[in-house]
């Protein structure tokens, strides 16, 4: 890992750290090189606040404690057009100031090697290799020149916050703040080009399209001026508590891929019922 860090404000503890060579080698890719599969970045980013939640349902199963009041995982998705930005949030499992560090500035060097070995020049199965080698979170820089995430990892006191920030720039830096909901939020400063994506309409349409098979409910305020309220998009239904008979050959797909971050068909699938007790 290549990373340099130094502080950036005298008296604070904000540091400007470097990018690991491959990461800003990948960043290049997903700027300069996917721009007609623009929309994927909230395919990624959906798909790793899930990951989030399921990391803290696990964690739970020992210590309920982490839940604390709050026990409903959701996602939720937020677009403000006067701003020019789409913020994608989770209650999940969060991130220490390291996690940030390690989790955002660098990638396994043998994942990212096999990522970059497996890309031909086409664009679109670029795209849809993305998630399967774990380097779903750069794809925001795809449509933002600015990316903000703001995290707490679940159990730490509030005041272990941390925040993150980068422009692609071969830099990010990342300070300790305050923040009183655990889990991870993604705040994308959209370029001026992909301004179509703080459209509440266009995002909802790309939920349906790329995320309803996500297991948990992803939210968004209500159509209607200034509403207050939050309705799910997305179905958020467990296929394996459905009947077979209901169950369309899509959805046994969709579920495949976003298990196994393979945006191929799978080549077959069984649905079994068992039953049991504990």
């Amino acid at each position: 890992m290549a990373s340099t860090e130094t502080p950036s404000d005298p008296g604070t503890d904000r540091q400007t750290h470097g990018f690991q060579a491959e990461v800003r080698e990948l960043l290049h890719l997903m700027i300069h090189s996917l721009y007609s599969h623009k929309e994927i970045f909230l395919r990624e980013l959906i798909s790793n606040a899930s990951d989030a939640n399921d990391r803290l349902r696990f964690a739970a199963i020992a210590a309920p404690d982490l839940l604390g009041q709050d026990t409903e995982l959701q996602i939720t998705v937020e677009a403000d057009q006067q701003a020019g930005t789409v913020t994608i949030r989770d209650n999940g499992i969060g991130m220490t100031r390291e996690e940030a560090v390690a989790n955002l500035g660098t990638i396994a060097r043998s994942g990212t090697a096999q990522f970059f070995r497996s890309l031909s020049g086409d664009q679109q199965k670029a795209s849809q290799l993305i998630g399967q080698f774990g380097v779903g979170f750069y794809s925001a820089f795809i449509v933002a020149d600015r990316v903000e995430v703001h995290s707490r990892k679940a159990g730490v006191p509030e005041t272990e916050g941390v925040r993150w920030e980068s422009r692609a720039d071969g830099e990010f830096s990342v300070e300790r703040v305050t923040r009183a909901e655990r889990g991870t939020a993604v705040t994308l400063h959209l370029k001026e080009d992909a301004k179509e994506f703080a459209d509440a309409w266009r995002l909802r349409s790309l939920i349906r399209r790329y995320s309803d098979h996500i297991g948990f409910p992803v939210r968004m305020r209500k159509e209607g001026a200034a509403s207050l309220e939050y309705e799910t998009v997305n179905q958020a239904k467990a296929l394996w508590t459905l009947p077979r008979t209901e169950i369309k050959d899509e959805e046994y797909k969709e579920f495949y891929q976003h298990l196994a971050h393979d945006f191929t068909d799978p080549l077959a699938w069984s649905h079994n019922r068992v039953e049991g007790k504990r």
